[in-house]
């Protein structure tokens, strides 16, 4: 009988989307097969968490946030010799920063909506160049967290407060009122491509992605924007160098793909965008996740 892998499940987690995590990572624990692996499961409460780690050959990721998905932890395990799931840690840092992505991708093609980025204890409002409303968004968060719509100058310095909160730096772009889309990829494969419409809220926020409100469903375009949303995709899935699995999004407005934001560990419960997608090619749950596993250890990093 040959030796079982031993694979860490890293969950928890010090940001905000802590709870978010712990739920990401109990589930994935309890579908990885035993037959075929040793499962620790190691909650984060502090950095040095991640030491514990040491002498496992396979660590799945299940933070979200920044010491999670900004590359803090994977430079770690890099140091630690440990696979892991997804991206590298320097393609994990540049797409956790919503603004570098933006300056990359502009020297690409990628149509996205115009933004300014905004520092805490220097906000030049009156020299903002957007036109509202515009849409408020913590540079390096995730969940939407700390995310809001401003009509005006006076929600967003209201909104900005809060935003704050989160982060030092805050994207403020304008708003593009569409159609809210994911595209998943999986080892470069384009998969197919989901159209998200919130019933609770006026875009996909942090209370429409857990509280079971919003319609997630398979997208219905024409052949042409179905196979030109899946090639930017793909296009920006390449330029930033991601590896293994990633779910980018979209605003599509009077058949244009508008680029949101790139996400390198998508949501991995059951009931998450990324493993809804992933059965509509007949892959289920347990089977995605020893997919990730498998590509991603044999992954050159």
């Amino acid at each position: 009988m040959s030796q079982k892998l031993k694979v860490g499940v890293l969950y928890g987690g010090l940001s905000s989307e802590r709870e978010v995590s712990i739920n990401t990572g109990t589930q994935i624990s309890k579908n990885l097969n035993r037959d075929k692996y040793e499962v620790f499961e190691i909650l984060v409460d502090n950095k040095k968490d991640v030491f514990k780690c040491e002498g496992l050959d396979f660590v799945f990721i299940a933070l979200h946030g920044s010491f999670g998905e900004d590359g803090q932890v994977q430079s770690i395990l890099d140091a630690l010799g440990i696979k892991y799931n997804g991206c590298d840690f320097f393609t994990s840092s540049i797409c956790m920063n919503k603004k570098m992505v933006k300056d990359i991708l502009n020297n690409y093609d990628v149509k996205m909506s115009k933004g300014e980025l905004l520092k805490k204890g220097n906000c030049d409002l009156e020299n903002l160049n957007l036109n509202f409303p515009v849409i408020v968004k913590p540079n390096s968060g995730g969940s939407s967290v700390g995310v809001s719509i401003c009509k005006n100058k006076k929600e967003l310095l209201k909104n900005l407060e809060m935003a704050f909160i989160y982060d030092d730096k805050i994207l403020v772009e304008e708003f593009v009122d569409g159609q809210e889309i994911t595209c998943g990829i999986l080892n470069g494969q384009a998969l197919p491509i989901f159209k998200i419409t919130p019933t609770n809220g006026e875009f996909f926020n942090y209370e429409c992605k857990y509280d079971n409100t919003t319609i997630e469903e398979l997208a219905k375009f024409d052949l042409k924007l179905d196979e030109e949303i899946k090639r930017q995709a793909l296009k920006i899935y390449d330029i930033l160098c991601c590896k293994v699995y990633a779910r980018v999004d979209f605003i599509v407005k009077e058949d244009i793909p508008y680029f949101l934001e790139i996400n390198t560990l998508p949501g991995m419960t059951e009931g998450s965008l990324f493993p809804k997608i992933a059965r509509e090619v007949g892959m289920n749950f347990k089977t995605l996740i020893e997919e990730i596993i498998t590509s991603s250890f044999n992954c050159t990093k």
